[in-house]
């Protein structure tokens, strides 16, 4: 059994991600096929989740990087851990393929209950020890998950018990929001919220899981659907994009993932790569922003704040609802990221800023180059995004 003192450690730790790459990881086994897994990156695809150890050097001929799944890693009774073999088995993975280019973690755990944390926790730890810049990789529910499923009273409870329990040097979780019944889950927005405020706290980034297929109630995804699902993410500081699936499981009504039952590119594939490419054009400035708050105009979604006018951005008006992401960069400029929140129409905007003279500057997610909004540039299409700088007065 695990003792208390297990919990107690460091509130931070190296970052186990590069600061020049952005993970964008496509959920569920992979095949050792390197057909296959160039077309994962052409996808625009950037983790492999997840491989057997004996397929990194297909990975790393793709260019893609890979989570491993392998039993020395996730293959344990987190209730009840056997340190001793766990130490055994971290040395023989770690020394088996710690070193090879293409790890960019382990598989530990998908949506844990609380008292199971302690266990991941002395697992985890032990990994960072042996291979401190790979990823001891674990996922957490949705805050639409119930108590028996947490383990806690409180969605907030979880995040914040499993943050000081288990210590990650990421905040991986999921939710599924598109519904065959209605446009989106309740919820969605308030769960950004509590991975921001971990995320910001705790420094250290987060990830969010998104819906890529269509199975139980929820819909088959439009293009609009995979925008909005990967920009208001991004607006909210996420720093890495998973997809629920990239191929279609063969089993129940699963559908219209990227890749269906039969090896063939759905249209959902496209919609993905284009969504991907576009991301990593913007990941070499989003890397480098710190949110400075989240906001919204017109219907504001429960937990979440309304545009109070005195921040960097004063106004924006259209014909659709918009989310504003404010960001410091590290060069010290400060970033907007605004998102039409609308799944069917698109809108051209005008945004006021609370300084009069600024001029705000559109980055390209076709170059990631810096251009005058000026022109055509202030549309957005159906769940898009756009990241502005804003360039202060004189």
């Amino acid at each position: 059994m695990l003792t208390l003192s297990l919990l107690l450690i460091p509130a931070m730790m190296t970052s186990a991600v590069d600061e020049d790459f952005f993970p964008i990881l496509a959920w569920g086994g992979a095949p050792g096929d390197l057909s296959v897994l160039e077309g994962m990156a052409e996808c625009g695809i950037t983790v492999v989740g997840f491989v057997a150890p004996e397929h990194l050097d297909l990975v790393q001929q793709a260019g893609l990087k890979a989570i491993i799944r392998d039993s020395r890693a996730s293959g344990y009774d987190f209730l009840n851990v056997n340190l001793s073999e766990v130490s055994a088995n971290v040395v023989s993975l770690t020394q088996e393929t710690g070193s090879h280019p293409a790890v960019l973690g382990y598989y530990l755990k998908d949506e844990p209950s609380a008292d199971m944390f302690p266990g991941l926790a002395a697992v985890s730890k032990a990994f960072l020890t042996a291979a401190p810049e790979k990823i001891p990789y674990i996922n957490l529910f949705p805050n639409y998950a119930n108590q028996q499923q947490l383990g806690t009273e409180t969605y907030e409870e979880h995040v914040e018990k499993y943050v000081t329990t288990v210590d990650p040097p990421i905040i991986s979780y999921d939710h599924y929001a598109l519904m065959e019944y209605e446009p989106l889950r309740k919820g969605y927005f308030a769960n950004l919220e509590t991975m921001r405020r971990a995320s910001l706290k705790y420094k250290r980034p987060f990830w969010n899981i998104v819906l890529s297929n269509a199975h139980f109630r929820y819909r088959e995804p439009s293009a609009a659907d995979i925008r909005f699902q990967i920009f208001t993410t991004l607006a909210y500081g996420g720093k890495g994009i998973s997809y629920f699936t990239y191929f279609a499981p063969h089993s129940g009504n699963y559908r219209m993932a990227p890749i269906d039952q039969f090896g063939n590119r759905t249209a959902t594939w496209s919609y993905v790569q284009n969504v991907n490419l576009m991301v990593q054009k913007l990941a070499p400035t989003l890397l480098k922003l710190t949110s400075a708050g989240v906001y919204h105009t017109g219907d504001v979604p429960e937990g979440c704040t309304a545009l109070p006018g005195n921040t960097l951005v004063k106004a924006v008006h259209g014909t659709t609802n918009f989310l504003i992401g404010e960001f410091i960069h590290s060069d010290g400029f400060k970033y907007i990221m605004l998102v039409n929140k609308d799944f069917h129409n698109s809108t051209s905007f005008r945004m006021e800023l609370n300084d009069p003279g600024a001029v705000l500057q559109r980055v390209s997610p076709y170059t990631g180059q810096l251009y005058n909004l000026a022109g055509e540039n202030n549309w957005l299409a159906s769940g898009q995004g756009v990241l502005l700088r804003a360039m202060p007065g004189d």
